[in-house]
């Protein structure tokens, strides 16, 4: 079961099984320390922008990776600070198989060759929403109102046409 995370903005299925946030988690702390909005950047510059956990799925997990004894923490300027004990890397080490698949599969969801057009495409929504958000619905007339929704409406029916196909 997939959890709910932000995605392009707005909170879609997340792109981890149950229980693969931790293995990735452990994964970005073998290198260096890292403070829970950082895995969180991180996350978000791996996908290209496509997918952030929230803080909700982050923070918790990184509660439970301490209460297991596989990651410890410290305050430093203000931020809480978690580092990988041995126990955690003894972890990661003894799963090695399935942290990668984790990894693989992530590659290739991110580095898609479509990426370029699914950013553009999302570009367009969120134009599209920018310039309906501006309309003055007060000041427009109903028949102008109507002309919007029903461009729109058959827009959201050629998309539906076209992921069917």
């Amino acid at each position: 079961m997939f959890g709910k995370h932000r995605v392009f903005g707005h909170w879609d299925e997340s792109p981890f099984q149950k229980g693969d946030l931790k293995y990735v988690i452990l994964d970005l702390m073998k290198d260096k320390p890292r403070y829970g909005y950082e895995v969180i950047r991180i996350l978000e510059e791996r996908s290209q922008g496509f997918y952030a956990p929230s803080p909700g799925a982050v923070y918790p997990t990184l509660q439970l990776l301490e209460e297991l004894g596989y990651v410890t923490s410290n305050q430093q300027d203000g931020k809480r600070v978690y580092s990988i004990t041995d126990a955690g890397r003894t972890f990661l080490a003894e799963r090695e198989d399935l942290a990668e698949g984790i990894k693989r599969r992530l590659k290739d969801l991110w580095g898609m060759r479509s990426a370029s057009e699914l950013r553009e495409t999302m570009a367009e929504f969120r134009r599209l929403g920018r310039i309906v958000g501006r309309l003055r619905v007060r000041n427009l007339d109903r028949d102008k109102m109507r002309r919007v929704k029903e461009v729109i409406a058959h827009a959201i029916g050629e998309i539906e046409e076209i992921l069917r196909q």
